[in-house]
């Protein structure tokens, strides 16, 4: 036992030697620097706390970028202040030991320029260099590229050697050669330009525009312009390809609002200007189910879509029983009708969550973007709206293809007489079908409020885009109704940097007009004896 007890002693005397505290103080003698007046020896100051190999230097140097150190002015000590109501608590920067509270005059912050700030967040990446997670270390490279220095190559050329991630590896090879566009060189230079080939990171692009127009050498010249066609040229496609995406995405929130008015429009020959506010109460109850799983986020969508299919439908199926039921064969009337029940339903909003638009918590993994280049990254929640809206299509064509209710509808939409003759219950039938697309209004609902703010008005906003994907896809058509949607989306959006996003809409608008002057029941009509074959 005494053995291993002079064991234990030896090795408690090793770790907690003086040498292992050597960083620290070191650290504490140069933080107390921090009190200089001169921004020029702060940034000294800064330089050398980077440099200092003690584990609290990231801790130092993002608490100087939050505006968290200050300095008693009493005795100079640096300190680490958290304000709490009108006192500030004082801690030690490198222990975190409390040194009490004090007041705003007794306390004086530690103030830094932009050039401060910019060698804090080169110095932080220099720090993530080594970090074991790979997306941190490429951040880490990619965010040195603004401030590329001898002192960043060297340490990126010892660290390659070892890194094992090829996205990594790719990241700091675009550094090292950017680096050698300043060579002294031509040659170097123009490696470094055929290195970087089609690079379309925006720091390799800025560095061969000053090339192009700066240096002195005509070859770096001619290569630096041949090399900037072949970039913009691939610029140009990627920026189209991102175009087309967000087309894709905006066209998929015009199908998932439009396809539950294609079905009642398209069986019961409905127009109902209810619709958008059915697609309200779709985002108004992911907002309450938030509410109610404050502490699982994360899963709260997946409890808020059918909860918003059960609210919305419901509430459709009312609306058809109680009063467009008594007003079949009257479309004007039924146009009447439910405009007046939109009104009556925002009101309702109002009066139980207020006319304040509601704010509903994005889930983290429907947060920040799959980035494939440095031009082009792609949005996980419009991905997953992509995604959902495809599975929503999927999922209603399987019903009214493969049940006895989607058989019954097709039956009456095609037919309505002989369908009621053959034993099928129209009225039975209208009801579910108003329930079913309003209940995926309500779903609409669900993938609105990922994209903008709820609020009563929310549904106005697409109602009209609503019937215009209706109405040239082809009335009742769900087919029709995607195609329309993705297209009139994919348009809008090359359309928007050219006129603007209020004009584009104007123009498709009008597009639409003039094409149902030449096919009045769309791009793929309907087909029965109802529909007039």
């Amino acid at each position: 036992m005494k053995i291993f007890s002079y064991i234990l002693v030896l090795i408690v005397s090793l770790v907690f030697s003086p040498q292992s505290f050597a960083s620290n103080d070191d650290l504490q003698n140069t933080i107390s620097q921090l009190t200089a007046k001169k921004l020029r020896t702060k940034l000294q100051v800064v330089e050398n706390i980077i440099h200092n190999k003690s584990p609290k230097v990231e801790f130092v140097l993002e608490s100087l970028l939050e505006g968290k150190v200050y300095y008693i002015k009493s005795n100079k000590k640096v300190v680490y202040v958290v304000k709490e109501n009108r006192e500030y608590l004082a801690k030690d920067l490198l222990n975190g030991n409390s040194l009490g509270k004090f007041s705003k005059r007794q306390l004086k912050k530690v103030g830094i320029n932009n050039k401060i700030r910019q060698k804090i967040k080169i110095g932080l990446s220099m720090l993530s260099l080594t970090h074991s997670d790979e997306s941190v270390r490429l951040k880490a490279v990619k965010s040195t590229y603004k401030d590329i220095n001898t002192e960043v190559f060297n340490r990126i050329k010892v660290l390659i050697q070892d890194e094992k991630s090829e996205k990594v590896r790719d990241s700091m090879l675009v550094l090292m050669n950017v680096y050698h566009l300043d060579d002294k060189d031509p040659l170097n230079r123009i490696r470094a330009i055929n290195s970087l080939s089609r690079n379309l990171e925006p720091i390799v692009k800025n560095k061969l525009i000053q090339l192009k127009n700066n240096d002195p050498s005509p070859e770096v010249r001619v290569v630096a312009e041949k090399e900037l066609k072949d970039i913009n040229s691939k610029i140009s496609f990627f920026k189209n390809l991102e175009t087309v995406f967000f087309g894709i995405s905006f066209g998929s929130v015009l199908i998932l609002a439009a396809i539950g008015l294609a079905i009642t429009f398209g069986v019961m020959g409905v127009i109902n200007m209810a619709h958008g506010e059915l697609i309200m109460l779709g985002a108004y109850t992911t907002y309450v189910v938030q509410l109610l799983m404050p502490n699982h986020i994360e899963l709260s969508i997946f409890a808020a879509i059918p909860a918003a299919f059960v609210v919305s439908g419901l509430v459709g199926i009312l609306i058809q029983i109680g009063i467009i039921r008594h007003l079949h064969g009257r479309p004007l009337e039924t146009l009447l009708a439910t405009f007046g029940v939109s009104l009556v339903l925002q009101q309702v909003v109002r009066t139980i969550f207020s006319p304040l638009n509601r704010s509903v918590e994005t889930p983290e993994w429907m947060s920040g973007a799959l980035e494939i280049n440095g031009i082009l990254s792609l949005t996980w929640n419009r991905l997953y709206i992509i995604i959902f809206c495809l599975i929503v299509f999927a999922a209603l064509v399987t019903v009214l293809k493969k049940t006895s209710l989607g058989l019954q509808v097709r039956a009456v939409s095609q037919d309505r007489n002989m369908a009621r003759a053959m034993g099928v219950r129209s009225n039975w039938v209208d009801a579910m079908t108003f329930g079913l697309g309003s209940g995926i209004a309500g779903i609409a609902g669900v993938a609105l409020s990922q994209l903008t703010n709820v609020g009563p008005n929310l549904g106005q906003a697409y109602i009209i885009d609503s019937f215009m994907v209706v109405v040239f896809g082809g009335v009742g058509n769900l087919w029709g109704t995607l195609i329309s949607g993705f297209g009139l989306g994919i348009i809008n959006k090359f359309m928007e940097p050219w006129v603007g996003a209020v004009l584009a809409k104007v123009v498709i608008l009008i597009f639409i007009i003039l094409f149902i002057q030449k096919r009045p029941r769309g791009l793929f009509p309907q087909k029965g004896r109802s529909a007039g074959d």
